[in-house]
């Protein structure tokens, strides 16, 4: 990626630079359509809402202040038009209880994933991510996988940065729920055993 600063290409599209956006849509394209997927988990309703979020930024990019990163914002355009699509469609979240939870679950689904092969892994958390309610799923992607921090995922998300972290630590409970039912009950067992 081109080190050469957001707002610099911002400034251009702003000066009637059209072809400029080109940039910005390369940059995040990739980070939005994976928001999108997580949300409305259908492909083609994400490359859809991509499309609507890219349009939604240009034409409104006037109103981007700058108080925080473009990425940022460009994650909440994108959270509110997926949040908008999903009303559209009035889909029913999957609801996970957390009753079985205990820092010790934790420990073990660690320990247990660790086991597994990294592209493995990686697919047992994003299937496990697939069954949780999409605002947690989404709060963990960003967290995790966007590398975006508490305050970050506040801004997307219309939350403060402590309603971010207790919805994380509870997601996070949540998610090690379902791990332990996806994981192999033997790899499980083999690390409840030592401890």
């Amino acid at each position: 990626m081109s080190t050469i600063p957001d707002q610099h290409y911002i400034d251009k599209i702003l000066q009637g630079d059209t072809n400029a956006f080109a940039v910005l849509v390369d940059r995040y394209k990739n980070m939005i359509f994976t928001l999108a997927l997580q949300m409305v988990k259908n492909r083609e309703e994400a490359e859809e809402v991509s499309q609507d979020t890219f349009i939604k930024i240009y034409s409104s990019l006037s109103k981007f202040k700058g108080d925080s990163k473009f990425s940022t914002w460009a994650y909440k355009v994108a959270y509110n038009t997926c949040l908008d699509r999903l009303k559209k469609n009035k889909k029913e979240d999957l609801n996970i209880s957390i009753d079985e939870f205990s820092a010790h679950l934790i420990k073990t689904m660690d320990n247990a994933l660790s086991a597994l092969e990294d592209k493995e892994r990686k697919q047992t958390i994003q299937n496990c991510l697939n069954l949780l309610p999409r605002e947690e799923n989404v709060l963990l992607t960003l967290f995790y996988f966007e590398d975006q921090n508490l305050e970050e995922i506040g801004k997307v998300m219309g939350i403060t940065a402590n309603n971010v972290k207790v919805k994380l630590f509870r997601s996070r409970q949540k998610l090690a729920v379902i791990l332990k039912k996806q994981l192999e009950p033997e790899i499980v067992q083999c690390y409840e055993r030592e401890r």
